[in-house]
């Protein structure tokens, strides 16, 4: 097919795209809605075996349920501190080892019950600087812990969906 020659051309060709164009729109509404799905059901609990089959309307509904129910941090001065960011980073770590480290048998069991513990207790008062914030125990490590990343910029304050385009 080569360039439009005419005004009725032009219009042949949109009219010749317009479905092209619709079915590739469409595609890619399909595609985010299972990428959606596959995020909402584990984050709700749900087998996403037994979900198998759900509409798209069921999909976005779920997940406007979950947003709904999440904390809203309306301004960017609601952001946790790097502080806070540390500690739940930390603790996220502890949560982990403690599913998988008496799982994998790579320790004796009270050498690895010991770790634990010692890793709750450093959680309680973990901050970035190696200082302590409450309960520490033990002195601070020898080497700083590296710096922190910096923030992504944080978004406007308004009440609007975050969209990557």
């Amino acid at each position: 097919m080569g360039l439009p020659r005419r005004a009725g051309d032009a219009a042949e060709l949109r009219k010749s795209l317009k479905p092209l164009l619709e079915k590739r729109r469409r595609a890619r509404i399909n595609e985010s809605l299972k990428q959606l799905k596959g995020l909402i059901l584990p984050l709700l609990g749900r087998e996403s075996s037994r979900y198998s089959k759900l509409e798209k309307a069921d999909i976005l509904e779920m997940t406007v349920r979950f947003l709904q129910d999440q904390p809203a941090s309306s301004c960017p001065g609601a952001e946790p501190t790097p502080r806070d960011s540390y500690r739940e980073g930390y603790r996220a770590c502890v949560e982990r080892l403690t599913r998988v480290l008496p799982a994998c048998s790579v320790l004796e069991p009270a050498v690895s019950a010991r770790l634990l513990e010692h890793l709750r207790r450093r959680a309680a008062g973990a901050t970035p600087d190696g200082g302590s914030a409450g309960d520490f125990c033990g002195p601070p490590s020898p080497s700083p812990p590296p710096a922190p990343m910096p923030s992504p910029p944080a978004p406007p304050c308004r009440q609007s969906f975050w969209r990557p385009w």
